[in-house]
């Protein structure tokens, strides 16, 4: 870990340090936090992370191969009508983010979403979101080792079974993710946030410098079929808009990252950048490729600009799927940890019962993701299926009640006045966009589940089959 800041042990200067429940109080060789504890020189520092950390952690949590589906939304939905609804989800989800860093400055001892689903519901509201909050990141991860899976079979032209690919992704998400703090995870962040974004601007440069895109008809003339507006079904239009969301749901990520912050006032600068590049990058990814894939866009579009450009595409990308994989590893296993152990002097020390504990909290992860993910005929479906139910539902509502849970009692006494009624109507339309998100998204998701698995009947479990084909 790295070393506590040194501070003067003068009777005068120690009177000065302030005690607010929750925050961080040092000397020389010991640190207080509400949710670790005793922080000393001896075990792991789980408060170390800058907030240039801060916003590669951020970024990354969000920048995945999800971003390469955005062209494909926008084939649904048209450009204009995807741009509104991709802007209206940025604007929605950079509040819900920023009620995270509000949120934890006002209750300290928060640590997850489900720490507050306890404030705000009881037990059960934490057992809830603390099982949905689990379930979420297990998936992720496992279409994480798919994806890395897909990224070792376009780079090596399938010289191994797809299985087998799987499996090392697995080990290497474990290995990886079980660093203990994310102060240490900053460094492979910005690494992985970096490699993502050369695939994804290599995929993008070369869709505009080619005569056409990989799938379109070689033989004959050929302009792009782009549609400012499209004319979509209820299902197909809701599912492209899940997917948008998707794409920005990193939020149950950010209770973990702020607490792990060094100094959480710093939590709202880190947000605004990492929010303005993230909705940057998706506009200009998005509108670019769509403009000059059109409906020949693949999905993910690392495979729009033909096989050497997919190939040397996932070669820039593996790194990226890689840290994307270990982060959503990390963070459900620290989440366990945290419950089992907080409180005890073990959470924060290099003890035997800490290290078994947190070895076997990323391990059992891992082992759940990898054979949720290989075993699975409709992985993929489900994977949409779990981020329309709960991508949403994480994303959305619950920082709305934060809101209510800290704010309600404020505006009664007061006439409610004019600020305090915007915010209540302002909450109540994020819980309401989010509640009909939520479910016609599910709804469109088991359609597509549905309809996928009578076209193909799913894979096969454990399959050796090469899966980059697709792509």
């Amino acid at each position: 870990m790295s070393e506590l800041p040194k501070m003067k042990t003068e009777p005068e200067d120690l009177t000065q340090v302030p005690s607010m429940v929750g925050e961080i109080r040092s000397h020389p060789a010991m640190a207080h936090d509400a949710v670790f504890g005793e922080i000393s020189e001896g075990g792991p520092n789980y408060r170390d992370v800058g907030w240039l950390g801060t916003v590669a952690l951020m970024m990354k949590s969000q920048i995945g191969l999800g971003v390469l589906s955005i062209p494909s939304a926008f084939d649904t939905l048209g450009i204009i009508p995807g741009l509104i609804c991709l802007c209206t989800i940025a604007i929605i989800t950079t509040w819900s983010d920023y009620m995270v860093g509000v949120f934890k400055l006002n209750h300290r001892e928060v640590y997850s979403i489900a720490d507050t689903g306890g404030l705000m519901f009881g037990r059960a509201g934490q057992a809830f979101f603390g099982f949905a909050f689990c379930l979420y990141w297990i998936f992720v991860a496992g279409s994480g080792m798919l994806s890395i899976s897909i990224a070792l079979n376009a780079v090596s032209t399938h010289a191994a079974c797809t299985a087998i690919f799987v499996a090392v992704a697995a080990i290497v998400g474990f290995a990886l993710g079980s660093i203990r703090t994310l102060s240490r995870f900053s460094f492979l962040a910005w690494i992985g946030l970096t490699c993502i974004l050369t695939a994804i601007l290599t995929v993008t440069i070369a869709v505009g410098i080619q005569d056409r895109p990989a799938s379109a008809p070689q033989d004959s003339p050929w302009t792009s079929d782009y549609k400012i507006a499209n004319n979509p079904s209820f299902t197909e239009a809701i599912t492209a808009i899940s997917s948008l969301i998707f794409a920005y749901a990193g939020t149950p990520a950010f209770f973990s990252i702020v607490s792990e912050m060094r100094d959480p006032n710093y939590y709202t600068r880190s947000l605004l950048i990492c929010q303005s590049g993230v909705t940057a990058i998706y506009i200009t990814i998005g509108t670019v490729v769509y403009y000059y894939c059109g409906s020949y866009v693949a999905s993910p579009a690392l495979g729009s600009a033909g096989a050497m450009v997919k190939k040397v595409a996932y070669g820039f990308a593996l790194p990226g799927l890689i840290v994307t994989t270990t982060l959503v590893i990390h963070l459900p296993g620290k989440y366990i940890f945290i419950r089992l152990l907080r409180g005890s002097k073990h959470l924060t020390s290099n003890s035997p019962t800490h290290w078994l504990t947190w070895l076997s909290c990323t391990l059992s992860i891992t082992i759940i993701a990898y054979i949720i993910a290989s075993a699975i005929p409709v992985f993929d479906g489900l994977v949409s299926l779990v981020g329309a139910l709960l991508g949403t539902l994480m994303s959305f509502q619950p920082m709305a009640c934060m809101w209510l849970y800290d704010n309600w009692s404020k505006g009664r006494g007061q006439g409610k006045r004019a600020r305090w009624v915007a915010m209540v109507c302002w909450c109540g339309f994020v819980i309401g966009t989010g509640t009909f998100c939520m479910v016609a998204g599910t709804y469109g998701s088991v359609v597509g589940v549905m309809d996928s698995y009578r076209e193909s009947g799913g894979s096969a479990a454990w399959s050796c089959a090469d899966n980059s084909n697709s792509v």
